[in-house]
């Protein structure tokens, strides 16, 4: 079977980020086309209430989530650079070593997110109305965090190695089956919320078993019994793990406290009452749509740098930051005037109700869609500029980087709103953004300087070496 490694430390910068970021970017846009899909059957079939109750589950979903790709891209950073230095016994250790705390952790989070989802929803004033729902699809999806983990931790391998296209394949195959779960679920046993829920965690099965076929084809990634030998993996490779758990740990956490300064703000969209969430909800079902370039081209500089760095190839990160600035900001552009032109028409396929209700609904979406849009290029320049530090094997920088934004997004919904009305909650994702870019450019000089030092003096004495041997 064919497979689509690519090294990135050869070629032209600019087309190798491209190139890669493609295929992400079309199998993001049907993982978001799945997530819409939920949305509009949940909000067209069962009502404001429903839609409501999916968003009041947002920011505690998206924290689960963002710390399994936190853990897992964490992982991915040592996958990249062994594979870009052609260590491919490496790189099969640091595979199965990611594999065995992944395991480990998936177990932990699904116990931990079943004890804590109610009070969370509680600590984020879910109104009684949407309650029950709510905590019924959380539930659900947190019983599928091992399916979730799963996933990305093979993605995650993939992508290290250069292969987008398989993630594009897998997000082909759940997009599909996700949407015809959903009418199945949803619509025909008349499931309600949990239909939708329990069609995503299907849906991310089917995509994790497709990832899993495509590796077992890779002859680099062939296994011997000794590789899965408990005592090597604990004992043998304590080291490695270590280093994984040093970059994976900072990302999760940095995941993590974002997502709860975005709890923050839904407790604040939760106390405006219904109509507000259900159009907040709308806009952030957007969200998605809004970042899935950025998020592509930040996979692309991980796995851009990362294999650079294994291949000790300084001066093609340099190259590679310049191109992917360029490209990912003319990109936000194109988005904005999208969104701009046809963001209504979008909006209106979630939003259902009395005349009223739509009316009001629609009024804070499509406000809270064009705040977004026009301020889209500085959410690009975050994306991959953390991406490239973290390529580096800096995943520090970039956890302060996201404490200052769950600062500058908790106060700004805490306290603008009082001075400037509920429209004020609209500028906290736009602050976060701007407050996360000033740690993130600051601490891109001053991180590839130092290896630009680092890298150069050993080539300088390795170069000196080689003169004292002749």
């Amino acid at each position: 079977m064919a497979t689509y490694t690519q090294n990135m430390s050869e070629g032209r910068p600019s087309s190798l980020i491209i190139k890669f970021a493609l295929p992400l970017m079309t199998g993001n846009i049907f993982q978001q086309l799945y997530t819409v899909v939920d949305t509009i059957v949940v909000g067209k079939s069962l009502g404001v209430d429903a839609l409501a109750a999916l968003g009041a589950t947002d920011w505690t979903n998206w924290m689960m989530l963002g710390i399994i790709q936190g853990f897992t891209q964490g992982f991915a950073i040592v996958m990249a650079q062994e594979f870009g230095g052609k260590r491919m016994d490496s790189l099969r250790q640091a595979v199965v070593n990611s594999a065995v705390l992944s395991a480990l952790f998936a177990v932990l989070l699904m116990i931990s997110g079943q004890i804590a989802l109610k009070p969370l929803l509680v600590i984020l004033h879910t109104p009684e109305d949407i309650f029950g729902n709510a905590a019924l699809y959380l539930r659900i999806m947190f019983f599928g965090i091992p399916v979730v983990m799963l996933y990305n931790l093979l993605a995650c391998i993939l992508r290290s190695m250069g292969d987008s296209k398989t993630p594009l394949n897998a997000m082909l195959v759940a997009s599909i089956a996700n949407i015809v779960l959903d009418l199945v679920f949803v619509l025909g046993f008349s499931w309600g919320i949990a239909g939708a829920a329990i069609a995503t965690v299907a849906a991310q099965l089917l995509s994790s078993l497709f990832c899993l076929y495509r590796l077992s084809s890779m002859k680099m990634l062939k296994f011997t019994r000794a590789d899965f030998v408990l005592r090597k993996i604990v004992y043998g490779q304590g080291r490695r793990m270590i280093k994984l758990l040093t970059l994976g740990l900072p990302m999760a956490f940095q995941n993590a406290i974002i997502a709860v300064g975005g709890m923050i703000v839904q407790l604040v969209v939760n106390d405006a009452g219904i109509t507000f969430i259900a159009g907040f909800t709308a806009t952030n079902k957007l969200y998605g749509l809004l970042e899935v370039a950025a998020t592509s081209y930040g996979y692309a500089m991980v796995t851009y740098v990362g294999q650079n760095m294994g291949a000790r190839k300084i001066e093609r990160i340099r190259d590679g930051m310049r191109a992917s600035v360029v490209i990912s900001v003319l990109t936000s552009v194109v988005i904005t005037a999208v969104m701009l032109v046809f963001g209504k028409t979008i909006l209106g396929w979630f939003i259902s109700g009395t005349p009223d209700e739509v009316e009001q609904a629609m009024k804070v979406a499509y406000t809270y869609l064009v705040i977004m849009s026009v301020f889209l290029p500085i959410l690009y320049i975050l994306h991959v500029t953390r991406s490239a530090i973290q390529g580096m094997g800096n995943t520090l920088l970039p956890m302060i980087s996201g404490i200052v934004e769950f600062f500058m997004r908790t106060s700004t919904a805490l306290l603008l709103p009082r001075f400037v009305g509920e429209n004020g909650i609209f500028f906290a994702e736009i602050l976060a953004w701007f407050g996360a870019d000033i740690v993130l450019v600051i601490s891109y000089f001053a991180v590839s300087r130092s290896i630009f030092r680092e890298m150069g003096n050993t080539k300088t004495q390795q170069g000196e070496n080689r003169m004292i041997g002749k």
